[in-house]
């Protein structure tokens, strides 16, 4: 099978030495997106509804460039600054998987990259 790296401007540039996503076959796995506006490079907002809003637009962005979609999503990881947003997070995603959500892991993190709320990874079917 063939790896392609996936990468757009419609998201944000990674901020180390990893690709926005990595497509093999029919599977796209994505990095990790936060909050970025990608015109701007600066975090979305303050609160975690905001900066969801944001990374949930951002991986649709990476998604989309890999020939993939939101509503081929299998699995993601969802990753908290701090666990007491989960339910306002929550909120803000189910809007984004209205039915027929994939899996879904939930976890604290201590620290997230620029100092960000959420954290979201997916794994996707493509094609």
């Amino acid at each position: 099978m063939q790896r392609t790296v996936v990468s757009t401007t419609h998201a944000p540039a990674a901020v180390g030495p990893y690709s926005q996503a990595i497509r093999i076959g029919d599977l796209v796995y994505t990095a990790g997106q936060i909050g970025i506006v990608p015109a701007s490079g600066t975090i979305e907002g303050r609160t975690i509804e905001e900066q969801t809003h944001q990374v949930l637009r951002n991986l649709r962005a990476v998604l989309e460039a890999a020939g993939s979609g939101l509503e081929q999503v299998v699995k993601t990881t969802v990753f908290l600054k701090d666990m007491g947003d989960f339910k306002a997070m929550n909120a803000v995603y189910a809007a984004y998987f209205p039915s027929e959500p994939p899996a879904r892991s939930a976890v604290q993190a201590a620290a997230l990259p620029l100092g960000a709320m959420v954290e979201i990874e997916a794994i996707a079917l493509a094609g």
